[in-house]
């Protein structure tokens, strides 16, 4: 079968009237498990896959992905409204979508967040059907020296996530490098910083870190400010309408960052994290008024909200041309195709089209679902907004310790959170900035994991890093990216 006549399947399976139920069932499904803080798609999927065992594999499969970027595209509500991230890949929407809500703004921010994650979504699927087949050699291409120079490029910008002074956004950044290496070395086997602590032999899990730094910390800040009348606004819902000037701050980021989310989706290991992280970073790079970000900037919304959503369909590429799961999501995805009798890799595309492009096809209808889903829905979201701080306080702290607790189900990571909790809001009392403490951790194990690979292909010689052709062009990067705002410093010390 050609690729036209599996277009044509896949979307007789996309617009059947059991793919479009179970396209809505997935989104809707995702979309409320990724406004629930600490929960994500992983566990959502792995909870379905007994539940889909037996039905036919192209709708259950429809179905588990409708869950995984539905996941994606509700994280942003809780980032927005309460600062407290539902999904790891909506950290960086909390940057600018949470001082908007504080402004009287979150009406606007939630519209905000919806378009772009839709264009962003839209985008790469376009993308996906049209360089899917092409794509999975690039993704090869990527051995351990181009992974560590993608991620040095992405620590370079370390400097662009502070606030205020670039020493304490260093700082910030080591003791994410410290809390990383906690736990059982992936290549010796041997326990780092456990402290013979049976708890910390598999490290410390991103969303204890995130909801600790950002959720609990805002709600010892909220408890604080608790008769500050500036808080008033936070209240409020304002204008869902965007403007001429929001929609042309918004077209820039979009544009970009529905292909640098979907490329970097593509890459396994990186997924909608990273990728928005990265576009966050260098969006603010771009920007002709870098100040504004962290302070509810249009495009500082707008950048990861659509890159997190282009990721989640470039993590598809590896996952159905070759086998490999992208992210730990994809991984649980990869179960469920096998558990359903599914192999992905080179074969599916020829030997079960109605799979592969099915699953592509839904990815359109999914989209609009979340669009037409989120959008009505904004006014009832944003009443979150008006239950008193004391309830709001509560609740915050209770879907935090849930959404932990259902990672692992161990009382120790409660622990945990709370003393990120603290540490969050001991950085905010010094103006440590929590951002390059979050980009360190998620960079600093992929980093050392590929530092260490790259060595031991090369027998210690670190010439590795240059005669790889990525690597170099990256590294290249890399060191500009970090020379260039030195010297931007330096003249304007001089003048």
């Amino acid at each position: 079968m050609g690729s036209l006549e599996g277009i044509i399947a896949g979307f007789q399976v996309a617009f059947s009237l059991e793919g479009l139920l179970f396209v809505m069932i997935g989104v809707f499904v995702g979309t409320f498990i990724g406004m629930m803080p600490g929960l994500g798609p992983i566990s959502a999927i792995a909870v379905m896959i007994p539940i889909t065992f037996g039905m036919d594999p192209a709708p259950a499969l429809v179905m588990m992905a409708g869950v995984y970027y539905g996941a994606i595209f509700g994280g942003s509500t809780s980032s927005i409204l309460l600062n407290a991230p539902g999904v790891s890949g909506a950290v960086a929407t909390a940057f600018d979508g949470y001082p908007m809500a504080q402004q009287g703004k979150a009406g606007k921010a939630l519209a905000i967040a919806a378009i772009s994650s839709f264009i962003g979504g839209t985008v790469s699927v376009i993308l996906l059907m049209l360089l899917a087949p092409m794509l999975s050699s690039v993704a090869i291409s990527f051995g351990p020296p181009a992974y560590f120079a993608l991620m040095l490029m992405g620590l370079t910008a370390i400097s662009s996530l502070s606030e205020g002074s670039t020493i304490k956004a260093l700082i910030s950044a080591v003791a994410g490098f410290m809390i990383v290496t906690i736990g059982i070395d992936a290549q010796t086997g041997t326990q780092r910083f456990t402290f013979g602590n049976v708890n910390l032999l598999e490290g410390i899990d991103f969303l204890v870190i995130a909801l600790g730094l950002f959720a609990l910390a805002e709600v010892c800040t909220l408890i604080i400010k608790r008769k500050d009348l500036s808080q008033e606004n936070a209240h409020k819902l304002g204008s869902m309408r965007l403007s001429k000037q929001d929609f042309k701050d918004m077209s820039g980021p979009v544009t970009r960052h529905s292909f640098l989310g979907f490329i970097l989706g593509v890459l396994p290991g990186a997924g909608a994290t990273i990728a928005s992280f990265i576009s966050y970073i260098t969006e603010k790079k771009l920007s002709k008024n870098p100040e504004e970000f962290g302070k509810g900037s249009v495009k500082g919304l707008a950048a990861p909200e659509t890159a997190n959503n282009a990721a989640t369909s470039g993590a598809f590429v590896p996952l159905l041309s070759l086998g490999i799961p992208g992210s730990g999501t994809t991984a649980v995805m990869l179960g469920a195709f096998l558990v359903l009798g599914v192999q992905p890799g080179p074969l599916l595309m020829t030997d079960r089209p109605e799979i592969f492009w099915g699953i592509i096809a839904s990815m359109y209808i999914g989209n609009v679902f979340l669009l037409i889903l989120n959008l009505p829905l904004i006014p009832y979201f944003a009443k979150i907004l008006k239950i008193p701080r004391p309830l709001l306080i509560s609740l915050v702290i209770m879907f935090s310790i849930i959404g932990v607790y259902a990672i692992s189900f161990n009382t120790f990571d409660l622990y945990m959170l709370l003393l990120f909790g603290v540490v969050g809001f001991v950085m905010r009392l010094f103006s440590f900035p929590a951002p390059p403490f979050i980009l360190a951790f998620i960079l600093g194990g992929m980093m050392e994991q590929a530092f260490r690979q790259s060595l031991t292909i090369s027998n210690g010689s670190l010439t590795v890093f240059v005669q790889d052709p990525i690597a170099l062009t990256l590294l290249i990067v890399a060191m500009l990216s970090f020379v260039f705002p030195l010297i931007r410093v330096i003249r304007s010390r001089r003048a």
